[in-house]
C-alpha cells in the first residue's frame, strides 16, 4: 500500500460490506403485524432518506455498529418511496416524523425513538 494510501485510509483491497437482516416495510399493513409481532418480539424500524447526506451517515454508522446478535426484527423504511407508509409510521406510534429516525416497538407500542446522531447512541440490547 502506498503512503498516500495509509495517509488517507485508501486500500486496493475491496471492504467486505456487512448485511443487516433488513425486511422492507412498502406496506400500511405491514404496521398492524409489527405491532403485533411486538408483543413477542422487540420490532425495530430504521426511516431513511436515500437522498439526505445526514441519513446516509447514520445509516452507515448503525449498519457498521449492529449487533447481529439482537433478537430484534429489523425493518428498513425508505420514507421518500413510501411516505404514507412513513406518514402513518408517525401516527400510529405516536412518533413526531424526522429523518433519519429509528423507533423500537414492543407490545404495540414505541417505547424509545431517536433521531440523527442519537440513533447511534442509543443502547438497542437494552430494548431486546
Amino acid at each position: 500500500m502506498s503512503f498516500i494510501n495509509k495517509l488517507f485510509g485508501g486500500s486496493s483491497e475491496p471492504k467486505e460490506e456487512k448485511l443487516l437482516p433488513w425486511k422492507a416495510l412498502t406496506t400500511v399493513s405491514q404496521l398492524d403485524d409489527i405491532s403485533e409481532k411486538s408483543k413477542i418480539k422487540t420490532q425495530i424500524i430504521f426511516k431513511h432518506s436515500t437522498r439526505c447526506g445526514i441519513s446516509k451517515m447514520a445509516m452507515k454508522q448503525f449498519v457498521s455498529d449492529y449487533d447481529m446478535d439482537l433478537p430484534v426484527d429489523l425493518y428498513y423504511l425508505d420514507l421518500l418511496n413510501y411516505r404514507d407508509v412513513s406518514n402513518e409510521t408517525g401516527y400510529k406510534f405516536q412518533v413526531m416524523h424526522e429523518s433519519p429516525q429509528i423507533l423500537i416497538i414492543k407490545n404495540g407500542v414505541s417505547v424509545a425513538h431517536a433521531s440523527h446522531g442519537g440513533i447511534n447512541d442509543m443502547d438497542l440490547q437494552r430494548f431486546a
